[in-house]
């Protein structure tokens, strides 16, 4: 439902040009709409990140790097291709990008693309795979043996030897269906090749607030726990309290510096950050995560125990921060 909502609020298509149908926003733009979703769905704020994270890689990012003219015309065809598909039909994308085998951005993967007539058959499994009973391309990031050059794929959900491992039945984030992701020789057309080879190397290492973009997420749920809270504390007869008026204090403070925090770095985002730039948006990032638990388990002390009695907000809330 949630998803049927943003397909028809044209939010899809949010960092896609104007010139091609889109929004036109930039990561400061899906960051401060991402936020909003979180504050009132983690979930779906999460998985928003999974869709919009292709159209910032293929469009605002890949702009800021360097191509030769024949790497420019492949990312220009590609790109057309697939705001297309986003604004004309909808289409859902994901970004299965984990392996579970090695934590680097560009090595590790044991996800081959076999180059053949009219593409690619690959083969594979991503863990967290977001979206997976709900997206129409799996875009994953493998190589090709004996060239260390990363693809970019996109993998249609209904092709043959497209399946999912086992159950999503996690202690939060039960809404992102991120089940494993299992390819066993999926043929891949040329076409969904989003980007040239090597570009999402350049990418990684020289955009690295690319990795940012989930976080905001938490960042909007710390939002609303905030929202709760406040409710609670305006209802409840107990707000002059100065127990609770300490707790609540603290809760403002660690909002405020999470968003404080996230919005500078976000602002600084480009390519070849500075080694403080990188520091600030890795500090962003776990003031942020590390904030929505702890602020979670904060708002449950202020409001007391039947706060974490389902269906209370601050009980789902402290479960998908986890």
């Amino acid at each position: 439902e949630n998803w049927a909502d943003l397909k028809d609020a044209g939010l899809l298509a949010i960092t896609i040009p104007k010139s091609a149908g889109g929004l036109g926003a930039d990561f400061t733009g899906y960051a401060l709409t991402a936020e909003e979703l979180g504050r009132h769905c983690a979930a779906t704020g999460l998985t928003f990140n999974m869709h919009v994270a292709t159209t910032l890689l293929i469009g605002e990012i890949c702009s800021s790097l360097e191509f030769d003219a024949d790497e420019q015309t492949f990312l220009q065809e590609r790109r057309e291709q697939l705001w297309r598909g986003v604004v004309e039909d909808k289409m859902i994308h994901s970004q299965p990008f984990s392996e579970g085998i090695q934590p680097d951005a560009t090595a590790g993967y044991a996800t081959k693309a076999e180059p053949v007539d009219g593409g690619y058959l690959v083969s594979g499994r991503k863990i967290f795979a977001s979206l997976a009973g709900a997206c129409d391309f799996h875009n994953v990031i493998c190589t090709v043996e004996g060239d260390p050059r990363i693809r970019f794929l996109g993998v249609p959900h209904e092709a043959d030897g497209v399946s999912f491992e086992g159950e999503w039945d996690p202690l939060g984030m039960r809404g992102t269906d991120s089940r494993n992701l299992l390819m066993d020789k999926v043929f891949v057309p040329g076409g969904n090749e989003w980007l040239p080879p090597g570009a999402f190397n350049q990418a990684a290492k020289r955009y690295p607030y690319f990795y940012m973009t989930l976080s905001v997420s938490y960042l909007g749920m710390m939002r609303g726990i905030l929202d709760f809270t406040e409710g609670y504390l305006k209802t409840s007869g107990r707000r002059d309290f100065a127990v609770k008026q300490h707790a609540w204090a603290e809760m403002n403070i660690r909002y405020e510096q999470a968003q404080a925090l996230c919005y500078r770095s976000i602002a600084e985002s480009g390519v070849d950050p500075t080694q403080d730039q990188i520091t600030r948006a890795w500090s962003s990032l776990v003031t942020t995560m590390e904030g929505a638990p702890e602020m979670a388990s904060t708002a449950i002390r202020i409001c007391g125990g039947r706060s974490m009695l389902r269906p209370s907000y601050i009980a789902q809330a402290d479960r998908d921060s986890r």
